[in-house]
């Protein structure tokens, strides 16, 4: 018999050696680093780290320098660098000194995230060419996160559209906006059509007499719509301009006026569509403050009186109303409203936005305000309604405050149910008053919708180029360059300038509140524990102020800004060029602006109570209106009754 051979000892061992070498730190799989799109130098960045072992003990170091690492559970870790100007090396290491993963991280010069937005704002203002310039401006982005080399230019070129503007269609919040603005057109053109809006016009000339009734009523409206910002400037906007074109107050008036009531009041009263939003970064941004136990509604309606901007904004919209006189480029667009015959712009524009929004009642009908009050009374009771029926079905129904339970609400759902019910009611109206055939109703229902078409294509260029900034990290770098400057008594101030910067760049306000907001309050609360003032009654007037500085600062630099969305509404829907807008509303934006940062912020942060410094600073806005203001008068050959209803005085 031959003896059995047997298996070698290794054979047998060779379970137990693949058990030891799976799990020997070495035999790990590599972590994986991830390096995002670009790196500032100078500005704070987060690295992904992605694969770690749970058994394996990793350091991270930076040139050779330990660096603080935030480990997850998932096997995922992130390191925050600021690079200086030279490429620096990252590499992660086990516990014997190891690498196990490295790589080599170049920064661009951070002034670079600032271009697109600021060549954009440039390019719009010197050739009065917005989709040329937001283009412009997309192109150049895409250049700076390509490499800029010639081959970035191209892919940039492609990228321009086929990512960043279907990206920003590809959000459901712009889309609701869309078709909110979409529907209001259509709702527009039936009801301009139908006589509706020319009955409103003359149902209201019979009361006002005169220019400044007329831009009293304005402001008076858009306060009266101070739900939403963006219902706000499509309804007064529409509803007014054909009484300011039958006075002769100039379309860039209209729109400042309807700019000028729109966020600012949406911003600060208690029951809005902006209120859930700012309650919720509050909130967020309070989460991590253990010694700070006030709800974030209350911090939200304590710092409502230190909203200077908002608040002194208004002021003066209707000291300018009241008043009736005018300073810089608004002037010249008032006096060339009455002075040049059959002008109903004032402005002398190269590119008319909605021109063809203003569609002239059929001949031979009657014109009847119902048919244009009753579909904007549904789109405004829909609207608040379907806030309220989302707002409660988001907090579990039960017994809630009303002011919480808008807050939660779906404002972009409840726009776009209102807008529908409206067009549905202006439909039904002009059909069961035989005012027009099916056939035409349709036909100038899509005349409406055609009108926004301009407006919306900058909408989307401008959401697009807020996608480039935000690739761009344009906010961050913002934020880091003045970070450092932040004291308790300068605080607010800095606060508000940097938020306002940033809106301007971005043309975004609510961007800018949901980037500051979480970082401006747990700065704030620092700075002030750090001076032991968090908590006391010397600080919290601070830290009410700094809150406040985020949303009057996005507010500002959102109407200097010809890329924001508020911007471009109150223009369509007064029939006024864009730039024409932006050009003449500026110089008032700037001067409201710096009085608020004079007496709502730098006196608050110095100890000045806020009542003091908004009278102070309504006093200067009263002295500069009377120093540099001056009334437009009308020719001697105007004839009352040209700008006027019949019987009614001279224009004033």
């Amino acid at each position: 018999m031959t003896a059995k051979r047997h298996a070698p000892r290794w054979v047998l061992l060779a379970p137990l050696i693949a058990l030891l070498w799976a799990i020997t730190p070495s035999a790990q799989a590599a972590a994986t680093i991830t390096l995002p799109d670009i790196i500032l130098n100078g500005v704070p960045t987060d690295i992904e780290i992605q694969d770690l072992s749970p058994q394996q003990s990793v350091y991270a170091r930076l040139d050779g320098s330990p660096i603080a690492m935030t480990t997850g559970d998932d096997g995922s870790a992130s390191v925050s660098v600021t690079l200086s100007d030279e490429p620096a090396l990252l590499t992660l290491v086990d516990n014997t000194g190891t690498t196990i993963a490295s790589a080599t991280l170049d920064g661009l010069p951070a002034w670079l995230s600032l271009l697109p937005a600021l060549t954009a704002i440039t390019l719009a203002l010197a050739f009065r060419q917005v989709i040329l310039a937001l283009f412009s401006g997309l192109l150049l982005g895409g250049w700076v996160l390509h490499g800029m080399d010639a081959k970035a230019l191209i892919g940039a070129f492609g990228d321009s559209v086929n990512v960043h503007v279907l990206s920003a269609a590809s959000d459901s919040d712009h889309m609701s906006i869309v078709l909110f603005c979409l529907l209001i057109g259509g709702m527009v053109g039936i009801i301009s059509r139908n006589g509706g809006t020319r009955g409103i016009a003359e149902r209201i000339s019979r009361v006002i007499r005169g220019r400044r009734q007329a831009q009293n009523s304005t402001a008076l409206l858009g306060l009266a719509i101070f739900f939403d910002d963006y219902a706000n400037a499509l309804i007064v906007g529409n509803t007014m301009r054909h009484i300011t074109d039958r006075l002769r107050i100039s379309r860039a008036k209209l729109a400042y006026l309807v700019d000028s009531t729109a966020a600012p009041v949406s911003a600060i009263m208690l029951v809005t569509t902006w209120i859930g939003f700012q309650v919720g970064l509050i909130s967020e941004a309070m989460a991590d403050i253990e010694d700070w136990s006030e709800s974030a509604y209350s911090v939200f309606v304590n710092a409502i009186p230190y909203n200077a901007y908002p608040l002194l904004a208004l002021a003066f919209v209707f000291l300018v109303a009241w008043t009736g006189r005018d300073f810089g480029p608004m002037l010249a667009a008032e006096r060339r409203a009455l002075t040049e015959p059959g002008s109903r712009r004032g402005v002398t524009s190269r590119e008319a936005i909605v021109e063809e929004a203003d569609i002239p009642t059929k001949e031979g009908i009657p014109t009847r305000a119902l048919n244009a009050i009753v579909p904007m009374l549904v789109l405004v009771a829909i609207t608040l309604g379907g806030i309220y029926a989302t707002g409660l079905s988001a907090l579990g129904g039960g017994e809630h405050d009303l002011r919480d339970i808008f807050g939660e609400g779906d404002s972009f759902g409840a726009m776009m149910w209102g807008s529908l019910a409206a067009c549905l009611v202006a439909v039904i109206l002009t059909q069961t008053q035989r005012l027009m055939s099916m056939t035409e109703t349709a036909h100038y229902w899509f005349e409406g919708v055609k009108s926004m078409l301009l407006p919306i294509t900058i909408l989307m260029m401008a959401w697009a180029l807020a996608n480039v900034n935000d690739a761009l990290h344009t906010s961050d770098f913002l934020i880091s360059a003045l970070g450092d400057s932040l004291s308790p008594q300068w605080l607010p101030a800095v606060i508000f300038g940097l938020a306002g910067f940033t809106a301007f760049a971005t043309g975004s306000s609510w961007g800018v509140m949901g980037i500051m907001m979480p970082l401006v309050v747990p700065l704030a609360w620092a700075v002030l524990s750090h001076h032991g003032l968090a908590g006391t009654a010397e600080g919290m007037p601070l830290l009410y102020a700094s809150v406040a500085s985020v949303l009057a600062g996005a507010v500002w630099g959102d109407h200097c800004s010809p890329l924001a969305e508020t911007t471009l509404l109150a223009a369509m829907a007064s029939g006024c060029d864009m730039i024409d807008h932006v050009r003449t509303q500026l110089p008032y934006a700037l001067l409201v602006g710096a009085v608020a940062l004079v007496f709502g912020t730098i006196t608050v942060g110095h100890g000045v109570s806020w009542w003091i410094g908004l009278s102070a600073g309504v006093a200067a806005l009263v002295l500069v209106l009377f120093t540099l203001g001056q009334r437009a008068t009308a020719p001697q050959d105007v004839v009352p009754g040209d700008e006027t209803s019949p019987g009614s005085s001279p224009v004033k």
